[in-house]
């Protein structure tokens, strides 16, 4: 007999209840996310500031438009997040197998903030985004309990920039 399969960090998530999609479309700024992404680790000191707009698109799934900027330039990258077994959870198809995240809405307050979880292979990433770039201490303390619960922490998150935003690009910066 095979010993069960370890439990990954995100089956222990769990979904924020009764959540309408439709409440989420919109403009969202990230605020903050803990990843062990050593790209992230040592970029830190090069974050921008990043905005997201999210449309729901035929009642259960998300597209999501992510602007930020690159060597100065605005940037739109374009990606369509799939409704997955249960409410609440999507899937991020890439090109290759082996390149799919799994999203979870783990808690939400469609008026001020949303954290959201998203896992590839065995590594997982909590972000925090606001509907303002600047969110309540109370939020940021939510967002900071619920990564301790994930098993990173405070050395591995990092806050964004509140100033710098862009929501546009032009055709030839867009990346689908």
């Amino acid at each position: 007999r095979r010993s069960p399969r370890p439990q990954s960090a995100l089956e222990k998530v769990a979904a924020q209840e009764g959540l309408s999609l439709h409440q989420l479309s919109g403009k969202w700024f990230l605020v903050g996310m803990a990843s062990r992404c050593s790209y992230l680790a040592e970029h830190s000191h090069q974050l921008e500031a990043t905005m997201v707009t999210m449309t729901i698109l035929d009642g259960q799934s998300l597209a999501i438009s992510t602007f930020r900027k690159l060597d100065r330039m605005c940037w739109e990258i374009r990606q369509h997040y799939l409704p997955a077994q249960a409410p609440g959870c999507f899937l991020l198809k890439g090109h290759r197998k082996s390149s799919k995240v799994d999203v979870v809405v783990g808690e939400a307050d469609p008026s001020s903030f949303i954290i959201l979880y998203f896992q590839k292979g065995r590594s997982i990433s909590v972000k925090l985004y606001g509907r303002t770039s600047l969110v309540s201490d109370t939020i940021v303390d939510k967002f900071e309990q619920r990564i301790r619960a994930v098993g990173l922490s405070e050395d591995v998150t990092y806050y964004f920039p509140t100033y710098g935003f862009c929501d546009s690009a032009d055709e030839f910066h867009i990346l689908d």
